[in-house]
């Protein structure tokens, strides 16, 4: 291919901060594959979050320019001559250079015979919506590495987001230092004091329980009659009813582990692993559905819990504050730092942290969804039982490399492709 640039494209994400973390990485493999000039992708504003920051909100625009130089062509905005090509332009009429037929998992070859030949006449190509339309499988090895280059490398947070990750991170460990102000002295302060003394170790608990998540579900939490109105009619608001597990009864979705464990369950199944009250637990979450009420059983069993709001002040906050895609950013970072991280669900979240932790070799446990959905449908069961089925269970789920198979993400699986080197 000639490496004369055939034009540039660009892309427009929908989804939380996960999801599109996942569609920049496939937007800078697209690039590749049409040996395009990529703009700095495009975030949708989220309708469940309503956040509208844009990616130089987030990432560290340089550095995932830099990192990528010598992979792809990137530009932070598009030349004058196509100033033209934006998101309102799209969305007021069709237009000749707008994509809106990408299919999902769509094959590298898609790309170059349908998207080049518009890039070539036009100039520039813009894919909408874009979100999960690379395929995973039948890659070239070079695309796959990229992917994961951009994943877990060129995309690094803003650096107020990583500053407050480093305080909390160390307050987790130096809980004595824990009313310390953030301070770039105050941060290296604390390293040199590591070489000193053992730092203390905690485990980043991500809990997915916002009302949007158990709307989804369609499961019963144990709200009554009041509950499972308010939830029904949000999913006719949100999701105009269409929801998949709907369709199931409540039992059966727990035995197909279709239900997200709420804050009460996931203590029960850490308290079984042999987590105790000495346990610093870091609360990764945005909004709780039921509030402090619902996470007083947790907080019990786990005196030591903390999060955003109980590690760093008002002020040390201000830049994050009502903008998820932040705040997740900020849970994100806390994440990858920690000793251990488990997910009381599955989502984009879990799968994220999960790939790149694996990348890291850092441990993270995976709840047995369908097992657990099972021993909590049990009201005979004693905790001894309980204990030792939740810890037969989880043997092989506590950190081992999976080895990515066919449809599988190679951002959740990022063994063999990005992990090996023959």
């Amino acid at each position: 291919m000639s490496l004369k640039r055939q034009g540039y494209v660009q892309v427009f994400l929908d989804g939380g901060l996960n999801q599109q973390r996942m569609g920049i990485c496939d937007a800078v493999a697209v690039a590749k594959i049409l040996n395009a000039t990529l703009v700095i992708p495009y975030l949708e504003v989220n309708p469940v979050w309503q956040d509208s920051s844009s990616f130089t909100d987030i990432f560290d625009v340089d550095h995932f320019i830099d990192v990528l130089k010598d992979e792809i062509s990137i530009v932070k905005q598009l030349p004058k001559a196509y100033s033209w090509s934006t998101r309102e332009y799209y969305a007021t009429a069709i237009r000749a250079t707008r994509i809106k037929t990408a299919p999902v998992h769509a094959s590298a070859n898609w790309y170059l015979e349908n998207v080049l030949p518009v890039m070539q006449s036009y100039g520039i190509a813009a894919i909408a919506p874009f979100s999960h339309r690379l395929a995973f499988d039948n890659m070239p090895m070079d695309i796959q590495r990229l992917r994961c280059k951009v994943n877990f490398q060129a995309l690094a947070f803003v650096p107020h987001v990583k500053t407050l990750g480093d305080a909390l991170v160390n307050r987790l460990r130096y809980p004595s230092r824990k009313s310390s102000v953030v301070s770039t002295e105050y941060l290296e302060e604390t390293s040199d004091e590591r070489h000193k003394q053992g730092s203390g170790k905690f485990v980043v608990l991500h809990l997915r329980f916002d009302k949007d998540m158990a709307a989804h579900s369609a499961c019963d939490f144990g709200g009554g009659k009041a509950e499972k109105l308010a939830l029904a009619k949000y999913r006719q608001v949100i999701w105009q009813g269409r929801v998949l597990n709907s369709q199931f009864t409540d039992e059966e979705l727990r035995n197909q582990g279709r239900c997200p464990l709420t804050p009460e369950e996931i203590g029960l199944l850490l308290a079984a692993l042999g987590f105790d009250n000495s346990t610093r637990l870091y609360l990764a979450s945005h909004k709780v559905y039921g509030g402090e009420a619902r996470i007083s059983t947790l907080r019990n069993l786990f005196p030591l819990m903390e999060d955003k709001k109980s590690l760093a002040s008002t002020e040390e906050r201000a830049k994050i504050k009502g903008k998820a895609s932040l705040l997740a950013a900020v849970d994100y970072y806390v994440s990858m730092h920690s000793d251990i991280f488990i997910s009381a669900s599955p989502g984009n979240m879990h799968n994220a942290l999960v790939g790149h932790r694996t990348y890291e070799n850092l441990k993270t446990i995976r709840p047995n969804m369908a097992l657990l959905g099972q021993l909590f449908l049990n009201k005979s069961m004693g905790w001894s039982e309980f204990q030792q089925a939740v810890r037969d269970g989880h043997r092989t789920r506590q950190g081992q490399i999976r080895i990515k198979k066919e449809k599988q993400s190679i951002y959740t699986y990022p063994a063999p492709d990005c992990m090996c080197r023959a």
